[in-house]
């Protein structure tokens, strides 16, 4: 069920939201802070703690109630549900909000999947196809497609992994080995398993009446030299979801479908002007509690479960739930 608007507002709060850790957090190992995630490295474990950030076009935006609370849970669900598929790096998840897991070493690329010709930032699929390009990523594309469009088969489309504050590139399979980024029976390998992830997903999705569009995977190496699945998967962030029911009617009368993830703040941010150069706007609270409201509605249909937000103050309870009490800030 829904969680009310005035819990969602009261989640607005700079003490409600998590965006940054205090120092004394680097008592959990090495720190190295992503675009929604501070990573703590220590004695091959890894601590993630999923902060409240949003990010597109690569750049951090502001804070979401209650989102890394809700990515931290699918997360867990899509790991498990995954699990038989690909081994993946999830350990024990002691705080609605961070989970540890096996210290693996990141391949340098991501593998994104793209079952449907849409997007609208520099590096969608779309956007290459409306400026008139046929080949995506090594892949050769028909004439005469609309955008939205189902693919005729899932299209493995890599990217490279900008550091922070930098913007991925969309690359092909042989640029990467040319590159010597990675060796085609690994990339190959890696490929296999990120289509047999995205069937599942899409599958999932399927039983709770919602299209997994899009989505990309990391993948890492253990030190034992096992390949796991590393940061998340097929949460609203990392991937795109339509609803089934109303996609047909809206390719028919030409708009685009309806979303259940963070494409309508990309859409926004482009009504804006904004791209990913230069100082993004700031988010208004209504779109923030907007956001939020996308993101359960997301989580309680693909895990079938009421999201019970935790709403004790973030930075305290994790404190207490990572062995960090007593520590001064």
């Amino acid at each position: 069920m829904p969680v009310p608007e005035t819990i969602l507002r009261e989640a607005l709060a700079a003490d409600r939201t998590l965006d940054a850790l205090p120092a004394d957090f680097d008592a959990l190992g090495r720190r190295y802070s992503g675009k929604v995630r501070e990573n703590f490295s220590a004695d091959g474990v890894r601590t993630i703690v999923v902060t409240d950030r949003i990010s597109a076009f690569d750049v951090v935006l502001g804070t979401i109630p209650f989102k890394g609370q809700i990515l931290n849970g699918l997360a867990r669900y899509w790991f498990e549900q995954t699990a038989a598929i690909a081994p993946n790096h999830l350990l024990e998840v002691p705080d609605p909000q961070a989970m540890r897991v096996v210290e693996c070493t990141p391949l340098p690329v991501e593998m994104v999947v793209r079952g449907y010709l849409t997007g609208v930032s520099s590096t969608a699929i779309w956007r290459a196809y409306e400026r008139g390009e046929r080949e995506f990523c090594g892949h050769r594309l028909a004439e005469g497609m609309r955008r939205h469009q189902r693919l005729p088969e899932p299209l493995v489309t890599p990217s490279t992994k900008a550091p922070k504050g930098e913007h991925d590139i969309s690359v092909s399979r042989a640029w990467l080995i040319d590159q010597g980024l990675i060796d085609a029976a690994l990339f190959d390998r890696l490929a296999a398993l990120a289509l047999a992830l995205f069937a599942r997903g899409q599958e999932l999705a399927r039983e709770r009446g919602l299209i997994l569009v899009d989505t990309k995977y990391e993948f890492g190496i253990d030190r034992e030299g096992q390949v796991r699945v590393i940061d998340e998967i097929h949460t609203p962030d990392s991937s795109r979801y339509w609803y089934a029911d109303t996609y047909d009617a809206a390719m028919e009368r030409g708009e685009d479908p309806r979303s259940l993830d963070k494409e309508f703040v990309r859409r926004w941010l482009v009504a804006q002007g904004f791209t990913g150069d230069g100082p993004p706007p700031r988010l208004p609270d209504d779109l923030r509690i907007e956001a939020a409201s996308r993101y359960i509605e997301t989580y309680e249909r693909l895990t079938g479960a009421a999201f019970e937000p935790t709403r004790e103050p973030p930075i305290p309870r994790l404190r207490r739930n990572l062995g960090l009490v007593g520590r001064s800030a």
